[in-house]
């Protein structure tokens, strides 16, 4: 193999080594995007409906309709707790919606003007939400896609709820809005309404609830600031988690991170063993290279440390082929919307992307070590290699 063949042929092992770097960036930057922002998106769909934590009064039974809550005493017991951004009311109604064809049971959830309009505005897909006025209860509800379906509501029509308790009560309400979770939990169950409108068929005073939805400042303190609610709030409050409500959905959602977490892991195990290879190849194709610089006093180490900047080179040139093609099909994504999924088997229309630049520069951090570490091993070989022998070796 003459000098110019050698060099063609170190050169193109040294492109699929960048390549095959630059795809495992790009391919774990995607992929985390994508997971992350389809945690998120999920994640932001149920607590647009139940918040981090709920409070409601102890029953024996299990009805969505519980005892009220005096909602002042709770409220400023909450206050104290630094963690808590904020508090919002609630009252469940159960109720059965006849239009002119169709008969459908649905659960009617009140909320008041703060709560609705800022958590439910990402599911909103026809219409517009609540309109709440300062006199009176509003008529107005907002029901799911596929409730809407169900009865051949539109955004205008008007529907009866009959209520049953004693003595009956009928409600007729007009659909200012359409939602869409993509979630059967909600979708097929709950219609949104004014909390008063609950209030009224209770026969309630304004300061007493169904229940209370707080949210806190972070997610990660769920599990202790539950324990402090549980450990110091009245006896009777009930404390609820979103992670125990709705357990099947959270599972599936941890589990989807152990999966990314074993392809992450096995890329770049790839990656980095493309690297281990490419450097032998380098080495043994410079093996009467090392001789000469041997024989003119280089030592190991230095020798090791030239092949070692040489794959950390190539490592560097992967990581930025690689970062530049995968913030490019997120940007594109994320803005143009360019992957439809579809409602029914993924809970949303497109395929969501998160940016979390930290998570990419940990990414990037572990590929670069890992192929750093990766490269040494090869390097160890150099001090097997006899100056003599080698400058013999063709």
């Amino acid at each position: 193999m003459d000098g110019a063949d050698v060099g063609s042929f170190t050169h193109s092992v040294t492109r699929i080594a960048t390549v095959s770097i630059a795809l495992g960036i790009a391919v774990m930057l995607v992929s985390f995007s994508i997971l992350q922002g389809f945690r998120e998106q999920i994640q932001g769909k149920i607590f647009s409906f139940g918040a981090h934590i709920q409070l409601s009064r102890y029953d024996n039974t299990n009805s969505l309709e519980v005892a009220p809550l005096s909602e002042p005493d709770l409220r400023q017991r909450l206050g104290a707790y630094r963690q808590v951004v904020s508090v919002q009311p609630f009252a469940r109604k159960t109720a059965i919606i006849k239009t002119t064809d169709e008969v459908l049971g649905v659960v009617l959830k009140g909320i008041n003007e703060k709560h609705g309009p800022n958590s439910m505005r990402q599911n909103m897909v026809d219409g517009k939400f609540i309109t709440f006025t300062d006199t009176a209860a509003s008529p107005d509800i907002v029901v799911s896609r596929k409730v809407a379906d169900k009865l051949r509501l539109k955004v205008g029509s008007e529907a009866l709820f009959y209520f049953i308790q004693q003595p009956p009560r009928v409600r007729k309400f007009r659909v200012s809005g359409i939602y869409q979770t993509g979630l059967d939990e909600f979708d097929e169950v709950y219609v949104l309404g004014d909390l008063r409108q609950v209030q009224e068929l209770n026969a309630w005073p304004d300061s007493l609830v169904g229940g209370l939805e707080v949210r806190l400042r972070d997610f990660k303190q769920l599990d202790r600031t539950f324990d402090q609610f549980y450990e110091e709030l009245p006896y009777e409050v009930r404390v609820e988690k979103v992670t125990d409500q709705y357990a099947q959905l959270f599972d599936w959602l941890q589990l989807l991170n152990r999966n990314v977490i074993i392809f992450l892991v096995l890329i770049i195990f790839v990656a980095t063993f493309n690297m281990v290879a490419t450097i032998f190849i380098m080495i043994l194709e410079r093996t009467k290279m090392i001789g000469i610089l041997k024989a003119l006093g280089a030592s190991d180490n230095q020798i090791r440390e030239m092949f070692f900047f040489r794959g950390v080179s190539i490592t560097l040139r992967g990581l930025l082929i690689g970062n530049a093609v995968a913030l490019g099909f997120c940007a594109l994504q994320y803005y143009f919307r360019l992957i439809p999924l579809d409602p029914e088997n993924y809970y949303m229309d497109r395929v969501p992307i998160a940016w979390d630049p930290t998570m990419m520069i940990l990414l990037n951090v572990a590929t670069l070590v890992a192929s750093g570490l990766a490269v040494l091993i090869p390097t160890y070989l150099i001090a097997r290699i006899k100056p003599m022998v080698a400058i013999r070796f063709d």
